[in-house]
């Protein structure tokens, strides 16, 4: 897909149609560097994404290519005059949700006109979230634009206002062979007064593998996540009514298997990269087979294995399978599955103090008294930063850290929440 994305990005528009988890962020990047000029002024490629997580995915890809050119990621929920600052000096590559990038290039902090080339990445999910007003705002502030590439999931029609001139080409691997996940589906029947009670039930027999359950509405969430926490099922929940910091804290412990249940709405159902789901849970059918096949393509990626398990009540069909998938009869007596191996430890340090996550390996293993096996995914933010410690050690470790210093710095440490 990659190969073939390349070659056509040189000479026309793209649309590229590819399985979530394809590798489709990789194959426009790529697209982006044979169109950037070393010593240009300005901002030379713009990406535009439906959410916050996804911006802040493709920011780090870039970044881990090492490419020396500078990038700046711009989104709701981010504080206005960082970005600000941030784009005094014009970065070669901007990443940025439509409606934070529309008020940049409203004040001016942003000259569209030095622009080329322009990804929409899941454009039909920024279109039916209802940014068609604000894409067609910085398309329309680019005049200089020679390339738009767009991706899709799934099947996807463009509308002749949103590509401008240029002919389109489309690169569609979404029946590809290579790329037929390898995916079990397994249906769960209840009925509604107890649809509750037997998704807590299933979740017990996932037991510990990375899930994900999906809900049509932010208020189902908050349902499951009560039961779930009057039953010590440990999880975390993450949706659009939460505050960004919250969002990031519930994708982080879920990353790093403090927690291995994640409650979300359809905001999850594309543009975040967890490696290693191993199980979808559809508590509530989303309305749409498109929305279906997103939800799905969170699990069996790039060649692994996974399940997807749909919750249906007596009163619910799915109007988009022509047949439903085989049954899991669940057991009459619930088993809490054990506790995960995994803490987070939270440390009032990060990268505007000098950090890194070298020295966060060396406190804990020196100070911390761990032992490297009892360390896992770190992860440093501007102001702070978080580190997995199994879960038998954590509080050793905050006893110890009391008094420590890092970098010269007297630091607090504590069992995240």
């Amino acid at each position: 897909m990659q190969e073939a994305v390349l070659p056509a990005a040189r000479t026309s528009d793209v649309v590229v149609l590819s399985p979530t988890g394809s590798g489709k962020t990789l194959a426009f990047l790529l697209a982006i560097l044979e169109r950037i000029t070393d010593g240009q002024l300005g901002v030379q490629a713009l990406i535009v994404v439906p959410s916050r997580e996804l911006a802040m995915q493709i920011e780090q890809v870039f970044k881990t290519m090492s490419t020396g050119n500078k990038v700046t990621c711009c989104y709701g929920g981010h504080a206005v005059k960082t970005e600000e600052n941030s784009l005094r000096e014009a970065p070669t590559l901007l990443i940025g949700t439509p409606g934070r990038v529309a008020f940049h290039v409203r004040e001016g902090n942003i000259d569209p006109t030095t622009i080329h080339t322009l990804v929409l990445d899941e454009f039909d999910k920024a279109l039916e979230m209802g940014f068609q007003y604000d894409i067609s705002t910085i398309i329309k502030a680019m005049p200089n634009l020679k390339r738009r590439l767009f991706t899709s999931a799934t099947t996807l029609s463009i509308q002749s206002d949103f590509r401008g001139i240029g002919d389109l080409v489309e690169v569609n691997f979404l029946d590809n062979d290579s790329y037929v996940p390898k995916l079990q589906m397994k249906v769960v029947t209840t009925v509604t007064a107890e649809k509750l009670e037997t998704l807590f039930s299933l979740l017990c027999v996932i037991g510990n593998k990375p899930t994900l359950v999906f809900c049509n509405h932010r208020d189902a969430v908050e349902r499951i996540s009560e039961i779930l926490n009057r039953n010590d099922l440990t999880h975390a929940t993450f949706h659009g009514g939460l505050e960004q910091p919250d969002r990031e804290r519930a994708l982080m412990k879920f990353r790093n298997g403090s927690s291995r249940i994640l409650v979300v709405t359809d905001l999850a159902s594309r543009g975040l990269d967890i490696p290693e789901i191993e199980s979808i849970v559809h508590y509530q059918l989303p309305l749409t087979e498109d929305a279906f096949i997103h939800r799905n393509g969170r699990t069996a990626r790039m060649h692994a294995t996974g399940t997807a398990y749909l919750l249906i009540a007596d009163d619910e069909t799915v109007p988009y399978l022509e047949a439903l998938p085989e049954e899991l009869v669940l057991p009459k007596v619930d088993k809490l599955p054990p506790p995960t191996d995994w803490e987070t430890l939270y440390l009032s340090a990060g990268k505007k103090d000098k950090i890194n996550k070298v020295d966060i390996v060396g406190l804990l293993l020196k100070k911390g008294g761990l032992e490297k096996d009892e360390l896992g995914l770190i992860e440093v933010k501007d102001t702070i930063s978080f580190a997995a410690v199994k879960r038998t050690k954590i509080k050793n470790v905050v006893a110890l850290l009391k008094q420590e210093k890092l970098k010269g710095k007297k630091i607090k440490s504590d069992i995240a929440n």
